[in-house]
């Protein structure tokens, strides 16, 4: 008896230290990419995130040998979430990183995705959405709202940052309902490296196309590149997974609750991003608008044809 509870209490300690490693390292993202993007044009960055990437995933691919999708139209949909998310998603928060907007603001406008997501369900994936996914809505709007009027001046560089911002936050949006849609269970390897090629399709040309693609390789770059392909595209996608698999999918969602403040702190201490007291207290309407939906998720019922 004690052996079974010392185990379980062990299981349950490396569950919450791969939880906070996760929210660590995908809250950092944001700091850390808009201090790349001082060294290097957004798509270029992205380029040589998912090149590098690849790189390091194409050896592993090799060992495991995990399965490929069965299907032309099981490729398909591994493309389009791949474009959806690494190149509309990615490439937008980049882009309004690379047009001012500060890492804080993104982090909270990007993270309501399930409340959208909570919010579009009814039309595109047939399940019942509550007033209380109604509610979180509404919540989390007037607080990113409220963090974008303390935080910004609304320039017109601060405008287009959040224009970009609010593209980035549809682009993961549609990702995540059409993945419930059409999705189709893959290997974690096999999802990335899909993934991650679809993204270095579209980024390297548009790059190369659009940019000067002069990237100063300054040690606080490489640094800064190291940790968004390792930290970000292999190490916090890998504890996610896992945590899926482990059985805690469903309370993956309470995860992105802290996204937002933590991304908050993380600016504040590498960027010196001052949130004005006023921004701080609409996050705490975003984020509880994010809770409210997400929660409501898990009891929502599909309904029957």
């Amino acid at each position: 008896m004690l052996q079974a509870n010392a185990s379980t209490q062990h299981a349950s300690l490396k569950t919450f230290a791969a939880k906070m490693a996760f929210v660590l390292l995908w809250s950092g993202g944001f700091s850390v990419a808009k201090i790349a993007v001082g060294y290097a044009p957004p798509l270029t960055l992205l380029a040589l995130r998912y090149g590098c990437s690849i790189c390091l995933l194409i050896p592993l691919f090799l060992i495991t040998r995990p399965a490929l999708p069965k299907s032309r139209a099981d490729w398909m949909h591994a493309c389009v979430v791949g474009f959806l998310v690494q190149v509309i998603y990615f490439g937008m928060s980049y882009l309004a990183f690379k047009a001012g907007a500060s890492a804080g603001v993104v982090a909270v406008i990007v993270s309501l995705q399930p409340v959208l997501v909570a919010a579009l369900a009814p039309r595109l994936v047939g399940a019942r959405v509550g007033a209380r996914q109604w509610l979180g809505l509404g919540l989390g709007l007037i607080g990113a709202t409220g963090v974008i009027v303390a935080r910004s001046s609304l320039s017109v560089h601060s405008m287009s940052g959040l224009l970009f911002s609010i593209v980035a936050l549809i682009g993961m949006t549609a990702a995540l309902l059409y993945e419930k849609r059409f999705g189709v269970g893959q290997h974690p390897v096999t999802a990335n490296l899909i993934q991650y090629s679809v993204g270095l399709v579209f980024c390297a040309p548009l790059a190369l196309l659009l940019e000067d693609v002069h990237v100063q390789w300054t040690g606080t770059f490489i640094a800064a590149l190291g940790y968004l392909v390792i930290g970000n595209s292999l190490i916090a996608i890998t504890l996610l997974l896992a945590l899926v698999r482990a059985g805690q999918a469903s309370k993956i969602a309470s995860l992105f609750f802290f996204i937002p403040p933590v991304a908050a702190v993380l600016s504040c201490m590498l960027l010196n991003e001052v949130m004005p007291p006023l921004a701080w207290g609409a996050m705490v309407f975003a984020v509880a608008g994010v809770a409210l939906a997400t929660w409501s998720t898990s009891s929502v019922k599909p309904r029957k044809a």
